[in-house]
């Protein structure tokens, strides 16, 4: 057991290491980069709606209009638009941003950082990524960790009815819900709800904005669960829609398999009930993939974004930032954030297989290849 969990230990490393480097290899092809987003900003070519740019670029931005003049110079020549500004401008941005080093050394400083846990600041914003990202984490917590708990609340109490009732008009009724709901985009859903319940075109009870009201300093410790929950009732909603299909049947299925086996039929002719029977004997085994499961989505839920949601309920999330750092070439975050969540995918990966153990102590890890 404790060999097992050496080996996977020691793989975290080299797996993040590939993980980075094949990132950080795509990204050097990639069109565009942040040298060009601040030089599209000073030639007032950028259209993006989601260009937010502040701080240390922002000086930049003002002194590059003073800073313009024909010149064939080479460095200005290999990026787009920066035809017509100072070279020197241009050497500026690039020692800022850290292209004036070759690529190797740059992913070799960018390595060393993160393993230090050292992420830098974000290059359009004047906040550290680490505190740029616990800034965005709330929304994220919420949608997240509420739409996890309300899911296994709902999936595996329906899947247990399901399983005992195989094959009855409350299963074949279920499913068709199940499946219907799971195929509806969900911010599609998200628009009717709005449309139905804020103010779209019939009622207006549900806020659009944020997660708390103007006044939340204001309200007493009641008014401010209630005000909370009210905020998050439509996106929870739009989110929930197609959340409970593979869950619920995945308890189904486990439970109908356990159901027919050789110890059920046992336990029924000793005379127990048959719910001692299911919550007894049947329960444990049937809830081993779902319970290993659990670690795995309950952390992830803490760090899981819907983009989608965030933009049409105005919740600034991860989901949110990931896509503007992505559009706005803020590859201090984009690359941060990759690192962070690779680290916790890996980690949470070796807490489910522990948790089989727990559930079933018949596994034996030390037998299996890694």
């Amino acid at each position: 057991m404790l060999a097992y969990v050496a080996r996977r230990l020691l793989l975290i490393a080299p797996t993040i290491l590939g993980i980075m480097l094949i990132s950080f290899v795509i990204i050097q092809f990639a069109p565009g980069g942040p040298v060009e987003r601040v030089i599209a900003q000073v030639s007032g070519q950028d259209t993006s709606a989601t260009a937010r740019f502040s701080g240390g670029s922002g000086s930049d931005l003002s002194a590059a209009q003073t800073q313009r003049g024909a010149s064939n110079d080479p460095i200005t020549s290999k990026y787009r638009g920066a035809q017509g500004l100072d070279p020197e401008f241009i050497k500026q941005l690039e020692k800022q941003f850290g292209f004036d080093r070759p690529a190797h050394e740059r992913f070799v400083k960018m390595v060393w950082d993160y393993a230090r846990f050292d992420f830098g600041r974000s290059y359009f914003r004047d906040i550290d990524v680490v505190d740029l990202i616990l800034e965005k984490m709330p929304v994220s917590i919420s949608l997240g960790l509420w739409m996890t708990l309300i899911s296994y609340a709902i999936s595996v109490p329906l899947g247990i009815a399901k399983a005992v009732r195989d094959g009855s008009r409350f299963d074949v009724w279920t499913s068709t819900v199940i499946v219907v709901g799971y195929a509806i985009p969900s911010f599609l859903f998200a628009i009717l709800l709005i449309i139905l319940f804020a103010g779209g075109s019939f009622l207006d009870w549900f806020p659009l904005r944020g997660l708390t009201s103007d006044n939340w300093n204001e309200l007493s410790l009641w008014g401010k669960i209630v005000d909370y929950f009210w905020h998050l009732t439509l996106p929870l909603i739009a989110l929930g829609i197609s959340a409970f299909a593979t869950t619920t049947l995945l308890t189904k299925n486990s439970f109908l398999d356990e159901i027919r086996k050789q110890y059920v039929q046992t336990a029924r002719m000793k005379g127990l009930t048959e719910n001692q029977v299911l919550y007894g004997h049947v329960f444990r085994n049937a809830m081993l993939l779902l319970i290993a499961g659990f670690p795995g989505a309950f952390i992830g839920a803490f760090f899981t974004g819907s983009l989608l949601i965030e933009t049409i309920f105005s919740l600034d999330g991860l989901g949110l930032l990931g896509f503007e750092s992505v559009v706005n070439r803020d590859y201090a975050v984009v690359f941060a954030s990759l690192f962070i969540f690779s680290l916790l995918g890996l980690v949470v990966s070796l807490i489910s297989d522990l948790s089989y153990m727990w559930v079933d102590p018949r596994i034996d890890f030390e037998a299996r290849e890694v």
